[in-house]
């Protein structure tokens, strides 16, 4: 691994809960800091990449989730975990992307694409929910 040597200390996980179109700029602050505070940091292109996945999955929350959201990140020596709840219990759907209209489409398409391994889970906690787990490459 070229001699780069991963610690085990990992920083506490980056949390933001929101419920406005302005908390997605947050989010992808909190995802930019987070992994900037990782030693070794990931490269460039890994970091665009989960700030874009943090980006759809709040955006898609707000939209198609009920309004509110938490983002919680953490990571393991290989990865960082984006993990996203919502109020709504309801799973992503598939839909064809709108070429046209702008009326978007493309947000889950691009996780599935980019995350390593994603899963949905209800919750949190005991009311209606879900919370979408995507595992990107560090």
């Amino acid at each position: 691994m070229n001699g780069t040597r991963i610690t085990d200390v990992m920083p506490e996980p980056g949390v933001v809960r929101g419920d406005s179109p302005a908390g997605i700029h947050e989010a992808r602050d909190t995802a930019r800091a987070f992994t900037g505070s990782l030693t070794p940091a990931p490269g460039s292109g890994a970091v665009d990449t989960i700030v874009l996945v943090v980006s759809e999955l709040v955006t898609n929350a707000l939209r198609h989730g009920g309004g509110r959201y938490t983002l919680e990140l953490s990571a393991a020596p290989d990865s960082v975990t984006v993990a996203v709840s919502d109020t709504n219990p309801a799973p992503p759907r598939e839909r064809a992307p709108d070429l046209e209209g702008g009326s978007g489409g493309f947000g889950w398409h691009m996780v599935r694409r980019l995350a390593g391994w994603l899963t949905i889970t209800p919750g949190p906690g005991p009311g209606p929910g879900k919370t979408i787990y995507a595992v990107l490459p560090r």
